[in-house]
């Protein structure tokens, strides 16, 4: 079970219906979200990048690390529950465990999608069209840190 629920246990909760919007792209609400029940699916420009069952499972870190809108939509498919944490700067800064979840947890994502773009490079190495894969590798391995986000 992930550590992020025993965090998050004295926080407010707030439920959602089968097709109901957790969490809309391009939007900004500011909150940091923990999966506690049901399973939701992950949606980025309308298309479903991944789907979430585990309880404990984050929702809106990058936007609260990054300041800026959500990234993606997150839709209920059954019933669900979260936690919801308003202010998620504030909590990641006393709750260095969480912290370091939510560290590992995106550290995963980007080893993910560096393996993926790896991959898509090799398979159509020699072609002219890969110059953007090229350029977001380059951006992910050496993307300069802008500062923190406030």
């Amino acid at each position: 079970m992930s550590p992020l629920l025993d965090f998050v246990a004295t926080h407010a909760s707030r439920q959602f219906a089968a097709g109901g919007i957790v969490i809309e792209q391009g939007e900004r609400t500011g909150e940091l979200l923990v999966l506690v029940s049901g399973e939701v699916e992950i949606l980025r420009d309308a298309v479903r990048v991944a789907r979430a069952t585990e309880p404990g499972v984050a929702f809106g870190e990058m936007s609260a690390l990054l300041g800026g809108p959500h990234t993606a939509t997150v839709r209920a498919l059954t019933p669900a529950v979260f936690s919801v944490i308003e202010q998620p700067r504030e909590f990641l800064t006393t709750h260095p465990e969480a912290s370091l979840y939510i560290a590992e947890l995106l550290a995963r994502r980007l080893d993910a999608l560096n393996k993926y773009l790896i991959d898509v490079q090799r398979q159509y190495q020699g072609h002219d069209h890969l110059g953007m894969v090229d350029e977001v590798l380059g951006a992910l391995m050496h993307r300069p840190r802008s500062g923190p986000a406030r």
